[in-house]
């Protein structure tokens, strides 16, 4: 009998509020992703006036971060599978805390710059772990739902940060203005992320860590008793047999496991990863979530309205996520993703269009005339919808899941570069792009980069609904020696 139908004949002995409480926690670290990815949101314009940046210098504030996250994300993988998935996520909620509070009380760009990349270490290691960790604990029949927690909590993050950005706005009159103790606003939008952080510090002393690491790690007995609290002992003991026969106990887990013992190169599902990891980016999606402001306020919209907009399309962004919960375990995540690669690509090729016929006024600002300010509302937040029922979530879900237990934690560093990476270079050449190309054209790239996400799918990802970590691990090494003795 296979892992994945005892899992399936042992179903109802999970101790599922348990496993959920635990994914629960661990997705904590997505909302405060979300939430520190969008603040920044609503600051832009008041930062920009702030530091008297030019358009490079405020891209390079907003996009600070996320060089912080490609370290974060480096180095939390294999940290993780070091010291463990717990100690570096109640680390990261410590360095969540600090970037809050030093972002805020900043008075020039090189300061704020610095808390920022701070910050970012902690938003990519949890990028990381959160997903690394759900996908451990998780029974294979519903790891994908439970992953998909991880995205639920990024977008939720997000949209609340636009409704303490909208709030605070509502409260002083501008994020330039002056609201509490001598302060102006921006600087209390970053510190509204100080209470979920120590939330996340707290709750995290009281989750266990890792059966996949502590077997690894080769502290057995503590596996099969974290398994048993959310199983049974019987089952336990059999699951950890199951993920000795995938790891090795003996070595310390190292970046180079991403090299393939067969034929000597980088194993081709990291080469996969990473394209999902890239692919999720490209498509522009944090276009909309770190300039979503300025954005509209360049379609003619106010900054009130502006940040109204945001707070529309984080609603957008939530529901479509828990459509993409609802289906993920019953379709599967390669038709998520091929029917978001589409639909993504057809929205984004709408705004082109009506952002590229816009008039410009004597300001140098767009004039969407008619009823066009409407359908580009309709468009954007259609195109949300695409990517929180596919792209946002299941790129986390399969990055989490795909990689055998030899090497995942090195597999997924490496996949937070790319991803992190390529955040970095669309948040940084976004307002050059603005400037020297317009809203049409830009568009019209992420457009095609839709389309190549799609063939992409289509050409080299295979499914992993419903099958064990252990099942997955044990296929791709036999597909690997395969490969390698028929001199691949």
């Amino acid at each position: 009998m296979s892992d994945q139908q005892q899992e399936s004949k042992h179903m109802e002995s999970y101790n599922l509020p348990k496993v959920i409480f635990l994914a629960f926690v661990a997705a904590i670290g997505g909302f405060l992703f979300g939430f520190d990815s969008g603040v920044i949101n609503g600051t832009v314009d008041a930062l920009q006036s702030a530091f008297d940046s030019d358009a490079t210098g405020t891209g390079f504030n907003v996009a600070s971060v996320l060089l912080g996250c490609v370290v974060g994300a480096f180095f939390a993988g294999t940290l993780a599978d070091r010291f463990g998935r717990k100690p570096m996520m109640l680390t990261a909620g410590v360095v969540f805390i600090i970037s809050a509070w030093g972002s805020g009380i900043s008075e020039g760009s090189l300061e704020f710059v610095i808390y920022r990349l701070v910050g970012g270490l902690a938003v990519g290691a949890a990028s990381i772990l959160a997903p690394l960790y759900i996908s451990e604990i998780a029974p294979s029949k519903i790891r994908g739902r439970l992953a998909t927690l991880q995205q639920l909590m990024i977008v939720v993050g997000l949209f609340m940060a636009f409704m303490s950005n909208y709030s605070l706005v509502g409260l002083s009159g501008g994020a330039e203005e002056e609201l509490w103790l001598g302060f102006q606003t921006w600087s209390w939008m970053f510190w509204a992320e100080i209470l979920p952080a120590s939330l996340f510090v707290l709750v995290l002393i009281f989750i266990p860590e890792s059966p996949r690491y502590l077997v690894a790690s080769n502290q057995s007995e503590k596996a099969i008793k974290v398994l048993s609290s959310i199983g049974n002992a019987t089952q336990a003991i059999a699951k950890v047999a199951d993920i000795k026969s995938t790891v090795r106990v003996d070595s310390r887990p190292k970046l180079s496991d991403i090299i393939s013992k067969y034929t000597g190169k980088i194993h081709r599902l990291v080469w996969v990863g990473i394209g999902i990891a890239v692919l999720q980016q490209f498509t522009g999606i944090n276009v909309i979530f770190y300039y979503g402001a300025t954005l509209w306020q360049a379609a003619g919209f106010t900054e009130a309205d502006a940040l109204l907009t945001n707070v529309i399309s984080g609603s957008v962004n939530i529901f479509f996520t828990m459509v993409a919960i609802v289906l993920i375990d019953k379709v599967g995540r390669k038709p998520l993703l091929l029917v978001g690669s589409i639909g993504q690509a057809v929205m984004l090729g709408v705004l082109a269009y009506l952002f590229g016929t816009a008039t410009v006024d004597s300001a140098n600002n767009l004039i969407l005339e008619g009823n066009n300010g409407t359908y580009a509302l309709i468009a954007a937040n259609a195109y949300i919808a695409f990517f929180a029922a596919s792209w946002g979530p299941v790129m986390w879900v399969m990055l989490g899941e795909m990689f055998p237990n030899q090497y995942r934690g090195a597999a997924l560093a490496v996949c937070g570069i790319a991803q992190w990476g390529s955040n970095f270079t669309i948040t940084m050449t976004f307002p050059i792009m603005l400037s020297y190309l317009g809203l049409g054209i830009s568009y019209g790239v992420y457009a095609l980069f839709g389309f190549v996400a799609y063939f992409f799918v289509k050409s080299l990802v295979k499914e992993t609904k419903g099958r064990s970590l252990e099942d997955m691990s044990r296929e791709q090494e036999e597909e690997e020696r395969k490969h390698a003795a028929q001199g691949g």
